[in-house]
C-alpha cells in the first residue's frame, strides 16, 4: 500500500468486498464501479469505501418493476451462483413480489458456464412469463445466445430479462439476438450532448463506446482528484469528507451525492435495445424509456444494514 491513495473499479463483488476491508485497514479510499452486490453498502460498508455506478437493488428495481407492470407477473431466475448473482436474485425477487408478481423457481449455475440449455429448459417448463438472467458478462452473453438458438421467446408466452446488460454485450451479440430487451443502466453514451461529447473522446482512445461502469470509473476518479485538491491533502478521511460534501455534476451524474453508507446516489435509466431497423449508426443500440430518480433508484437508508447509518441515525 506504499504510495497508493486510491483503489478504483475493484472488479467483481467477491473481490470488491475483500478490497474494501484492506482499504479500511490501511486507511485508503476504495471506489467500486464494477461490483454490484448491495452488501458493499450494507454489512460490508466502511468509512473508506464508495459504491458508485449501480448495484443489484438499482438494477432489479428498474427492470423488475417495469416488466411486472407490463404484465410479467410470474418469474423464473437463472442465477450465477456467487455473491453478485445471489444478491441480484434476492433483490429482484423482493421487487417482483412487491409489485404483485410471483417467483416460480430458480436454477443456479457456476460462473463461466458455456451451456445454458438445461437451465433454459427448466425455465421454459416452469411456464413463467419472465425468464430472468441474474448473471453478467460472459454468462449473460452465453445465456442470450442459447435463448436465440432455442427460440425461447418465439411463442410470445415468455420473455427474457437480462438483469445486467452492458452496451458491449449487445455489441458482441448483435441486435438481432438482443432487440427488445429491457434494461436498467446508469449511463448511455447518446443520452445528452454532454454524454456524447465525453464518449467521443473515449471512442477516439479506445475505438468503442463506453459502458456505464467505464463512465463511472472516469467520473469517480475525477471526483476523488478534485476532493484531494480541495482538501489540500491526500489523507483518506479528509478527502472522503470532501467527496461526501461535494455534489457530483458531470457527464455521468446530475446532483449525485455520496451518502453516509458510501452509496453514490444518482438517476438511473430504463432503456430498451433497439431493433436493427431502428439503429442508425454503429453503437446506436439503446432507446431511453424513462428516468428512475435517484431517491427511488437505490435502497433507502431506512432499510440499510450499514453500521455507519445506525451511528448517524
Amino acid at each position: 500500500m506504499k504510495k497508493v491513495d486510491l483503489i478504483a473499479n475493484l472488479g467483481p463483488s467477491n473481490t470488491a468486498l475483500a478490497i474494501v476491508d484492506v482499504a479500511k485497514q490501511k486507511n485508503r479510499i476504495a471506489i467500486s464501479t464494477g461490483a454490484a452486490a448491495t452488501r458493499l453498502t450494507n454489512e460490508g460498508c466502511t468509512p473508506n469505501s464508495i459504491h458508485y455506478v449501480y448495484d443489484t437493488y438499482a438494477l432489479a428495481n428498474g427492470t423488475g418493476n417495469a416488466l411486472t407492470k407490463q404484465g410479467g407477473k410470474t418469474w423464473y431466475f437463472i442465477t450465477a451462483d456467487y455473491v453478485f448473482g445471489l444478491a441480484l436474485e434476492k433483490d429482484a425477487s423482493e421487487i417482483v413480489k412487491a409489485s404483485g408478481g410471483k417467483v416460480l423457481g430458480t436454477s443456479r449455475h457456476p460462473v463461466n458456464t458455456s451451456d445454458f440449455s438445461s437451465y433454459l429448459l427448466s425455465a421454459q417448463s416452469s411456464g413463467a412469463s419472465v425468464i430472468a438472467l441474474a448473471n453478467a458478462g460472459g454468462d449473460t452473453i452465453n445465456a442470450l445466445k442459447a435463448v436465440s438458438e432455442f427460440q425461447i421467446t418465439k411463442s410470445g408466452k415468455q420473455s427474457v430479462a437480462a438483469m445486467v446488460l452492458f452496451l458491449t454485450d449487445v455489441h458482441a451479440l448483435g441486435l438481432p439476438a438482443t432487440q427488445g430487451l429491457l434494461l436498467t443502466t446508469a449511463f448511455y453514451w447518446d443520452r445528452t450532448e454532454e454524454t456524447r461529447k465525453w464518449s467521443k473522446r473515449f471512442f477516439e482512445k479506445m475505438k468503442r463506446m463506453p459502458t456505464d461502469a467505464q463512465a463511472g470509473d472516469y467520473s469517480s476518479t475525477m471526483h476523488y482528484l478534485k476532493a484531494v485538491q480541495a482538501a489540500g491533502t491526500d489523507e483518506a478521511s479528509a478527502v472522503m469528507a470532501k467527496m461526501k460534501a461535494t455534489p457530483i455534476n458531470d457527464m455521468f451524474a446530475t446532483n449525485g451525492r455520496i451518502r453516509e453508507d458510501g452509496r453514490m446516489i444518482h438517476d438511473m435509466y430504463l432503456a430498451q435495445v433497439k431493433t436493427p431497423a431502428e439503429s442508425r449508426t454503429p453503437w446506436d443500440y439503446f432507446k431511453m424509456k424513462g428516468v428512475i430518480p435517484a431517491a427511488e433508484a437505490f435502497q433507502p437508508l431506512s432499510k440499510s444494514a450499514c453500521p455507519l447509518v445506525k451511528k448517524a441515525s
